[in-house]
């Protein structure tokens, strides 16, 4: 091949890399669809703090919440891709397509993922002095009094609205649907006893579970979780086939230089290794993420198909 054609193709490699390098010279906005207090806003703030100094800038998260997360999503989706404006999202972004019949993006290619940055099992809650003792307790009256017992979650189409649906599907109960606009708000309202179940991630549940004034009637996982031992497994607690795990993760422009979505990974990877952050998130039943960008959007891809049919039996149907 002549040297001039090398050359040629070789500009656009040459291109980013010069970018990488000359990255990051100011602020990176990292913008959470959620408002502030839920397991996704809290974890991407510890990140943003700890990713700052590795990369040698400030990282600041806004909350941008509405729409089920797709405001903050499209405010991602349309900015410069150049590094300096991130998505802090979680699994809601895997359901949206049967959620809403047009999006303000492209789900499948406006994003470019780049880390998961923790993973989280699913728990039910109950308020401490809920007369549900047990899950058992809670599925018997479920399936007595169809629609009756009510749950909160963080939105229509929000993960834990999908989690709570394929409960439902699992153990073979009909409950009443209360969304909230978003986990915080649906926890307080558990609290003050609006709602009688609440379906979260275990580190949103963490404050109050210590605090108790909430109680788990059963986690997600494959084995108890160690931070809070005591709670069974749904199989254990006798709802087989249900189990979901909640992630946090970081997610970039369309059009980002693969050479600056690594360095946002690699960043993200040696902040999950500090002892404080490895504390903080056993601290918060959760264990830390570092997906490659290739191996976290193969892991939406394939969530995203696999809520196709909870949505379906579900009649959850786009709007």
């Amino acid at each position: 091949m002549p040297l001039s054609r090398r050359a040629a193709l070789a500009l656009p490699f040459l291109a980013g890399a010069a970018h990488a390098q000359a990255w990051p010279s100011r602020t990176i906005r990292i913008i959470v669809s959620y408002p502030p207090g839920g397991a996704t806003d809290v974890v991407t703030r510890k990140v943003a703090e700890a990713i700052g100094p590795i990369l040698g800038t400030q990282c600041v998260v806004e909350n941008k919440a509405g729409g089920s997360g797709t405001i903050g999503t499209a405010e991602v989706a349309r900015a410069a891709p150049d590094g300096y404006t991130l998505l802090g999202n979680d699994n809601s972004y895997a359901m949206l397509p049967y959620v809403f019949a047009r999006l303000p993006f492209d789900h499948a290619r406006d994003l470019v993922p780049v880390t998961v940055c923790n993973f989280a099992p699913v728990v039910l809650t109950v308020k401490a002095s809920s007369r549900f003792r047990t899950l058992a307790d809670l599925v018997a009256e479920a399936k007595a009094k169809p629609g009756v017992v009510n749950y909160g979650t963080g939105g229509v189409g929000s993960s834990l609205h999908f989690a709570a649906e394929a409960f439902q599907q699992a153990a073979g109960v009909e409950l009443f649907h209360i969304p909230f606009k978003g986990a915080g708000e649906a926890t307080l309202n558990l609290l003050n006893g609006t709602v009688e179940m609440v379906m979260g991630s275990l580190p949103s549940a963490m404050a109050n579970l210590k605090a108790g004034t909430i109680r788990a009637l059963a986690v997600c996982g494959t084995e108890r979780s160690a931070a809070v031992p005591e709670v069974p497994l749904f199989q254990q607690a006798g709802v087989a086939g249900f189990n979901m795990v909640n992630w946090v993760g970081l997610a970039a422009p369309r059009g980002t230089p693969d050479a600056v979505v690594l360095r946002i990974q690699q960043a993200v990877v040696q902040a999950l290794a500090m002892p404080a952050m490895q504390s903080f998130l056993a601290g918060q039943g959760a264990t830390p993420g570092g997906l490659t960008p290739d191996a976290f959007g193969a892991l939406i891809a394939a969530e995203t198909a696999s809520w196709r049919d909870v949505a379906a039996k579900a009649g959850i149907t786009p709007q």
